[in-house]
């Protein structure tokens, strides 16, 4: 799961941890499906493609806005690793605190962002009776076609 934080022409973009299971996942095999899903309203987009990470400056200028809060516990976690004792992730951001006290808190080298240029995007509506229309997007260069799918 990831919090979406934009999308333009050029794709949808997350930030995440890129030592942690999904940062290594992404560089090993750079490609992803993102789904967004809105029970309440029966609909769905999903999109696939090939993922880049973003540029130094994309991440750096992102991870300003971020409260310093979670500045901090971007350096104080050690994503998708055990913690040992419990008093470890405090102990870490109690740390960081003291390094980062009185300046302002620089990104970490191991997080970034990632930017999903979609090839494909399928608009899914649910109906009565599982007769969901299904909105097919494949891109083809720089231009799209569209297909109705069955259910």
């Amino acid at each position: 799961m990831v919090l979406m934080k934009g999308v333009d022409e050029d794709g949808f973009v997350f930030y995440t941890n890129l030592d942690g299971r999904k940062g290594r996942e992404l560089r090993t095999r750079p490609a992803a499906a993102i789904c967004f899903h809105w029970p309440t309203l029966e609909v769905q987009v999903r999109a696939e493609g090939p993922v880049t990470v973003v540029s130094d400056e994309e991440a750096d200028e992102y991870f300003a806005t971020r409260s310093r809060e979670s500045q901090i516990g971007a350096w104080a976690s050690i994503q998708s690793q055990p913690i040992e004792h419990v008093d470890d992730l405090t102990a870490r951001v109690a740390e960081y605190e003291a390094q980062f006290e009185g300046k302002s808190v620089p990104r970490p080298p191991f997080w970034s962002g990632f930017r999903l240029r979609p090839e494909r995007i399928e608009f899914w509506k649910s109906k009565p009776g599982r007769l969901h229309e299904r909105h097919l997007y494949t891109r083809a260069g720089e231009s799209w076609t569209m297909e109705t799918l069955y259910p």
